[in-house]
């Protein structure tokens, strides 16, 4: 139960919540949302829950059909060609404005998450693998300093948490943490050319093989 009688705060910490929730793939493709059920997950009124299922819906991260039915988005192939190719802009742009600043922590810290990677690939565990791989990215472009850039990229990776994980069980795909070497080793040489390519098939090939492209 949320102990807070602030009611923006209440629905902030839903939205914030449910916004995890959906990127990480804890939440598969056409998910079945009611925020009855939202306010009786986190116990609170439905007031709150409304307004946290509206801002996650102005996300896109929510869709609502014709009859006003909630759920996670289901995507179509054009849609995650799409989110693909906005990735494979953004992403490669902010590893390379992050390179100058790739210090031998960060490359410590992005080892340490890549064997998360792999052992959520060992353990066939879905969602760990969806947050460790965002987690990977998220904790590089952090040191690019570009916070408007990753808002955006945060945004499509919202959009694509459930396919994500539809993805890695369609696919049983394995790349991510043999591409993760690539980028590391390019972090090390300072290799920008060589960095931005890897990000750009890290972040591309799997989405492509699912919309078929």
């Amino acid at each position: 139960m949320i102990e807070n009688d602030n009611t923006l705060s209440t629905h902030e910490t839903i939205y914030r919540a449910l916004r995890n929730s959906i990127m990480h793939g804890e939440m598969t493709p056409g998910q079945a949302i009611t925020i009855r059920g939202v306010a009786q997950q986190f116990e609170t009124s439905m007031t709150p829950a409304r307004e946290a299922v509206r801002r996650l819906t102005a996300d896109k991260a929510i869709s609502i059909s014709a009859t006003g039915r909630l759920s996670t988005p289901e995507l179509r192939a054009e849609r995650i060609e799409e989110l693909a190719s906005i990735r494979a802009l953004l992403e490669p742009e902010l590893a390379a404005r992050a390179l100058p600043r790739a210090h031998i922590n960060l490359i410590e810290r992005l080892s340490r998450i890549n064997t998360l990677i792999e052992q959520a690939i060992v353990k066939n565990d879905s969602v760990a693998y969806v947050r460790s791989n965002l987690d990977f990215h998220r904790t590089l472009y952090l040191r690019a300093q570009a916070p408007a850039m990753l808002a955006l990229v945060e945004t499509v990776w919202l959009q694509l948490g459930p396919t994500m994980r539809a993805l890695y069980a369609r696919l049983q795909r394995r790349e991510a943490a043999r591409n993760h070497h690539t980028i590391i080793a390019a972090l090390k040489a300072g290799d920008e050319p060589g960095l931005k390519l890897a990000i750009r098939l890290d972040v591309t090939q799997g989405l492509r093989m699912l919309s078929g492209g």
